[in-house]
This record gives C-alpha cells, sequence and structure tokens, in this order.
C-alpha cells in the first residue's frame, strides 16, 4: 500500500510533490553513502589544500537540526573526521556527542571559502567539545565531563590533517562555559590570548588567522558588555593580539533551547566567519 501511496497514478499534485522528495532524499543519502566509502583514496593533498580547525564548545561542533541539504556533499569541501580520514563534508561534522550533535557553522564556512577561492579545496578539522571550558583547552588540561583531552586532540588531529594541507585558519567559538563564573571571565582575555599564542606555536603556524565568532544575542541569554566580561574580552584580544577578528552573532536565533543556535542560524554564523576571513586575511 505504501508504494500504491507514492507512485501509483492519478493521486494529485500533493502526492507527487511527496514522491519526488522521497526520491531526492533517497539518491542523497545513496550519493552521501558512496562518496563516503570512495573518499580517502581521492582526497586532495598539497598546497592548494587549505585547512581549517575547528575549536570551541557545543555552538561550533553544532546542534541544529540536519536536514536533506546537509548531507549532499560539495566536491570540494571535506571532513577530517573520528578516525582522521578526510571525508566528504556532511553534516554532523563533529562527534563529541553524538546523540545530539547536528548542524554547525563549519560545512556552511567550508562551502563559501570554496566559493570565494574556486582554485582551492577546503578541508575542515572538526575539534570542539560541547561543554568545554576555556581552562580545557591548554596542553594536558581533561575535560572530566566527557574524559577528554580537547587541547591535546586538536593539536593532534591538526599535525595529522596537516600532512595533506595548509593550515589556513582557526575558527573558535566558546565562552557559554565561562560567562556565568565571574572569576573565570575576569581572566578570560588574559587566558585566551596565552591559548592562541600556544596554537600558533605548537603548529608551527605564527601567523595564522584566528578568528572569534561572538556568543549570541539570544532572547533567554542576551549576553551584553554590561553583564559579561567574555563578549568584552573576545574584542579585546581580537584587537590586541595580530591576526585575530571577532565575527558577529547579531540577528542570529537559537532552537527551543535558548542556547544553541537553529540549524539556518549556524549556517548564516559560518557564512559570517568566511567573509570575515576573506576580508582581512584572504589572498
Amino acid at each position: 500500500m505504501g508504494f500504491l501511496f507514492l507512485f501509483g497514478p492519478g493521486y494529485g499534485n500533493r502526492r507527487g510533490m511527496i514522491r519526488r522528495r522521497f526520491l531526492s532524499n533517497a539518491l542523497t543519502a545513496t550519493a552521501a553513502t558512496t562518496l563516503l566509502r570512495t573518499a580517502s583514496a581521492q582526497h586532495p593533498d598539497g598546497e592548494d589544500f587549505k585547512l581549517f580547525l575547528l575549536v570551541g564548545q557545543s555552538n561550533m561542533a553544532g546542534r541544529g537540526k540536519v536536514g536533506p541539504k546537509d548531507l549532499v556533499p560539495n566536491p570540494r569541501v571535506w571532513s577530517f573526521n573520528k578516525s582522521e580520514k578526510w571525508v566528504p563534508a556532511i553534516a554532523p561534522l563533529h562527534f563529541d556527542k553524538p546523540g545530539i550533535v547536528g548542524v554547525g557553522l563549519g560545512r556552511a564556512f567550508g562551502i563559501a571559502a570554496a566559493e570565494q577561492h574556486p582554485e582551492w579545496n577546503i578541508g575542515l578539522v572538526p575539534c570542539a567539545v560541547g561543554g568545554s571550558p576555556l581552562s580545557s583547552w591548554e596542553p594536558g588540561a581533561r575535560y572530566d565531563a566527557l574524559g577528554v583531552t580537547p587541547y591535546d586532540d586538536a593539536i593532534r588531529r591538526a599535525k595529522a590533517a596537516m600532512k595533506n594541507g595548509t593550515l589556513s585558519g582557526i575558527l573558535w567559538h566558546q565562552g557559554e562555559s565561562d560567562a556565568g563564573k565571574p572569576e573565570q571571565a575576569a581572566t578570560y582575555a588574559e587566558r585566551l590570548t596565552k591559548m592562541i599564542g600556544q596554537f600558533r606555536s605548537d603548529l608551527d603556524a605564527p601567523d595564522v588567522p584566528f578568528l572569534i565568532g561572538e556568543l549570541g544575542h539570544l532572547p533567554d541569554r542576551p549576553y551584553t558588555d554590561r553583564n559579561n566580561p567574555v563578549c568584552v574580552a573576545h574584542r579585546e584580544v581580537a584587537e590586541s593580539v595580530p591576526n585575530c577578528a571577532v565575527v558577529s552573532s547579531k540577528g542570529l536565533t537559537p532552537k527551543s533551547d535558548g542556547t544553541h543556535f537553529d540549524a539556518e542560524s549556524a549556517k548564516e554564523f559560518g557564512k559570517r566567519y568566511a567573509n570575515i576571513w576573506e576580508k582581512k586575511f584572504g589572498d
């Protein structure tokens, strides 16, 4: 009966639309699976493979709802998966919390960067960890909630990825875990500055651009200069540390949880990161 409902003649425009959507989704999933199976032997390599490290906490990892379009691979945008293999960049990129991870800003950034530079392939290196405070982004530091070492893991993965391409940027979105703790927020700028220097030193990339995303201007959590020194710290760091920039989150909207960007806002945020990177650091 299901096949008659979807494919039988004379069922009207609405059912025809359902049939087309069903086929489109099935083909998309099949294409994605095929690409994923063959990707490791076909990934780009060399100077024009530009790599971007995705670090921070849950809004970098992504918690937006995954839709069919998020499963359509772009032939020039790749992701370094949990097994440290290059695969087509489809959502979700991250793997910090498999039960809830979803659409983040990374894939949209990669697609926008690829559109801005047709001569490049883009490699995304997802390393964000939901809930991680800035203190866990130090050498040797452990985030006990998930039993991981965010900084050390990011350095290991970045070095492995850099065997195939050139590190061209570090994308950072973090601060919610420090925002509600005055003693941590008060020292955030100093600690973030130190972390940026550590990343650049450990990756032998002293001039690599570092992009800092603003915390969300969300209805249930309206971070402002008055109530959150982390917002001020982000700008202070961008102004005082060479090759850094802030990416605006104004106008972006949350999921029903009031904390995480919804899928469309996450994608818009990724485009904003790409535009800032291009404006300030693009060749």
